[in-house]
């Protein structure tokens, strides 16, 4: 599954010294994003640790004058948007009028390719790729005209368009806002001696908080120790949450929006058995996303579920590499089967997605290679035909497997026997949110924001409007 995830984000505003906990919440973000680590501790200013690497590797000794703040944010990151250097790791921090704003963004801004060509026009200087920094360096420039932080986050919001979901740390305040039709997931909670603010409802779970909503769509909000405050809603009539957290991104104890999704995961299982049912002798799943679904559509066959493949978990994620023949070797190392399980059986492999090929190539092979009689793929999201603009590392529809190829094409480019993806109508059923309710632009080429050369959502097409 070689895709790439934006980032993670934390936010924390506590009466008690908050290093221990910064560090907790982003060690349970790992998985968001693994190229880069940072914090970002108030106390009397901006305090920052960041670098290249994990959680462990970057944030694991600090100074004294990180042990006492109370208030900050966090950030683990995977570029979309920006090079993989240590200058766009995050937090970013810059002086406005105000004092100093640092930020934490999970997302991808669509028209930044525009926004950063006006203010460079307008006589700004950037110091990184990032559109992190055209978020930040906008609302600081709000701020020299006098309006309130709470201002200045609204007016910024109504001139950028894309994914986000963001935490600002504006001297002593936490701020956190999410893009107004959702994509990106933000959740609150409390803690003992205040509140935080994540990307998963998991990490302030692990925290020893308490998870008390989600951050509505177009919301913008401040934490304190003794209370959360809403400021404003930008329309939130419509919605596009992302699919892939449901299917893939998300923790599987993570609820977003309201929904587990190893409950999502689990029913996407069963209903690839109603929809593409297959006499076999074992079902594996393809960890360690794909475990969920296995169960599903082994508890819905009857088939019964073996971990016939044992991952290597000291082996970063295979989309984590920046280079396809890193990539590769990572797969190759990553997963390894057990022979004795597989061997002389028709095995079915449940895997989350495919999207390039590489990784199911390879583990198609290894599983035949230990003597599986048969080989068949179940995939519990729907061929990805159309890269992403929002958030996820989709570069280009070349390095996809599934566009202008039959399942037929697909099965034999793998290797496998079979190859059967779940449709779309039956994941947006399993997720159970209203189709116009989430974001499925990768899988229909629709999408709910309107992106330079592709269709949006909505819009007819001249077939379609003709008949």
């Amino acid at each position: 599954m070689p895709l790439r995830e934006a980032c993670g984000v934390l936010g924390v505003a506590s009466k008690s010294p908050i290093l221990n906990l910064l560090q907790v919440g982003l060690r349970a973000l790992q998985h968001r994003g693994q190229e880069s680590a940072g914090l970002t501790i108030f106390d009397e200013e901006h305090i920052t640790q960041k670098g290249m690497g994990l959680v462990s590797e970057v944030l694991d000794e600090f100074g004294d004058e990180f042990k006492n703040g109370t208030v900050g944010i966090g950030h683990v990151r995977y570029s979309t948007a920006g090079g993989s250097s240590m200058k766009n790791a995050q937090p970013m921090t810059v002086s406005a009028i105000t004092g100093e704003l640092s930020i934490g963004h999970n997302g991808n801004i669509s028209n930044q390719d525009k926004l950063r060509q006006e203010k460079e026009n307008s006589g700004w200087a950037f110091m990184s790729d990032t559109d992190s920094e055209i978020i930040i360096r906008m609302i600081a420039n709000y701020l020299s005209k006098n309006h309130t932080i709470k201002k200045a986050i609204q007016l910024t919001m109504e001139e950028i368009i894309g994914s986000y979901s963001i935490v600002l740390l504006h001297n002593d305040e936490v701020y956190a806002f999410r893009d107004p039709l959702g994509i990106k997931p933000l959740c609150i909670g409390q803690i003992d001696d205040g509140y935080v603010v994540a990307s998963e409802s998991a990490a302030i779970e692990v925290m020893g908080g308490q998870v008390i909503r989600d951050v509505e769509p177009g919301e913008i909000l401040s934490l304190s120790p003794n209370d959360i405050t809403s400021h404003s809603i930008t329309n939130a009539e419509n919605k596009a949450f992302c699919m892939f957290e449901y299917v893939y991104f998300a923790r599987p104890d993570a609820k977003i929006d309201g929904i587990l999704t190893y409950n999502v995961r689990q029913e996407i299982g069963r209903k690839l058995w109603e929809e593409s049912p297959i006499d076999a002798d074992i079902i594996v799943p393809v960890p360690d996303s794909g475990i969920a679904c296995a169960l599903g559509f082994s508890e819905a066959s009857n088939i019964p579920y073996r971990e016939g493949l044992i991952k290597n978990r000291y082996v970063h994620r295979s989309f984590i590499q920046p280079i396809n023949e890193q990539r590769k070797a990572t797969i190759s190392e990553k997963l390894n089967p057990i022979k004795e399980i597989v061997e002389g059986k028709r095995v079915v492999l449940v895997d989350d997605s495919i999207v390039r090929g590489n990784t199911s190539k390879r583990i198609v092979q290894s599983v035949r290679d230990a003597g599986a009689k048969e080989v068949h793929i179940r995939v519990g999201c729907p061929p990805i035909i159309s890269p992403c603009f929002l958030g996820i590392d989709m570069p280009s529809r070349e390095e996809f497997v599934a566009p202008n190829r039959t399942t037929a094409e697909i099965t034999k480019e793998i290797g496998a026997d079979t190859v059967e993806y779940v449709s779309v109508s039956g994941l947006v059923k399993c997720i159970g949110k209203s189709e116009d309710d989430l974001c499925l632009g990768c899988i229909t080429e629709k999408y709910p924001l309107p992106i330079e050369g592709e269709r949006q959502r909505g819009q007819a097409t001249l077939e379609e409007f003709e008949a």
